[in-house]
């Protein structure tokens, strides 16, 4: 089983193989040009080469971060604002109508607490988003959570476990402060 299939397969893996390195080197080169490409259309069809977008009208707005992009599933009329970083080393899988505050993170590698483990592996787990999920500028949401169709995500949030559908949470941690659909 080589390394990229270990990561993906949420199984310890070695971040330094050449096959991840090189798909990191790709990752940057592409967001470097989207990050200074002034015209929608030709940085819409520089996401496209990046990151897996069902329609192909993903909007991703500059200053977007990611680690290798083709982890990253969007679905119809997906929306990311400025400052975003996804880090993609397991699968982020997000459903139709994403709204996508600036300077959000979904962050899926996890390192081991000890630091001679720490050294050498990683593992990853995927993030998966539903449909019209709105995630507020600045949260943050952590390897292996679900964030239910409907969903909000108050800005600055920390989601460090499952979202339901049709509520808000806010907070660091993040927990629901309101229910804004049918339990």
């Amino acid at each position: 089983m080589t390394e990229r299939e270990k990561m993906i397969a949420g199984l310890p893996y070695d971040p330094g193989d050449p096959e991840l390195r090189d798909g990191r080197a790709r990752a940057v080169g592409l967001t470097i040009r989207i990050n200074q490409e002034p015209d929608r259309d030709t940085r819409r069809a520089l996401v496209n080469d990046l990151i897996q977008a069902a329609d192909g009208e993903a909007v991703v707005m500059p200053g977007f971060f990611c680690d290798y992009g083709f982890n990253i599933h969007m679905g119809r009329s997906g929306f990311v604002n400025a400052n975003c970083v996804f880090l993609d080393c397991a699968e982020i899988i997000i459903g139709d109508h994403f709204q996508c505050g600036p300077g959000v993170q979904l962050l899926t590698p996890e390192h081991p607490l000890d630091a001679i483990e720490r050294r050498g592996l990683e593992t990853a787990r995927t993030i998966r988003i539903g449909d019209d999920v709105w995630i507020g500028g600045g949260a943050i949401v952590l390897a292996g959570v679900t964030v239910g169709d409907r969903a909000v995500i108050g800005a600055g949030a920390v989601v460090t476990r499952d979202v339901p559908a049709d509520v808000v949470v806010a907070g660091n941690p993040a927990r629901m402060i309101k229910q804004i659909g049918p339990a």
